[in-house]
């Protein structure tokens, strides 16, 4: 892990811990066991500033390309649930493959629990994107 612990911009840090408690009532396992999985790492997680972020780190609207052990490589963009949409490419952040990349950098491997099983995850490049969602203090 190339910062030792996951990094979160302070306002997105908590914008997430409050989807993350209203995510609490998913029935489903691979869901629940990665949002217990993220809340633990948000205990670790160091929190910085947004001047002080450092720009290789998934965050809220990163665009995320990664490869998997099954040699497929994709882009995704990281987004709050309700600007989700695979079509194109947009994950919501309780997804586990969201939930897995969140706060990790370029350069990291990730290994996290999905509906198939645990897997390794190679995070190719971070590209940050205009923040298309306003977030409050």
């Amino acid at each position: 892990m190339k910062y030792d612990v996951i990094i979160i911009e302070e306002v997105e840090y908590e914008l997430l811990k409050r989807i993350v408690s209203m995510a609490q009532y998913y029935k489903d396992n691979s869901y629940r066991a990665s949002i217990e999985k993220l809340k633990n790492e948000l205990d670790l997680a160091k929190i910085v500033s947004e001047k002080n972020m450092p720009e290789d780190v998934v965050r809220f609207n990163s665009k995320v390309e990664i490869a998997t052990p099954f040699g497929v490589n994709r882009t995704y963009q990281i987004v709050t649930p309700d600007h989700s949409n695979i079509k194109e490419n947009k994950i919501s952040i309780l997804a586990p493959m969201g939930l897995a990349l969140f706060g990790y950098a370029q350069g990291d491997e990730v290994e996290w629990e999905f509906p198939t099983g645990k897997n390794l995850i190679n995070i190719i490049k971070v590209e940050q994107m205009k923040r298309e969602v306003k977030m409050q203090k």
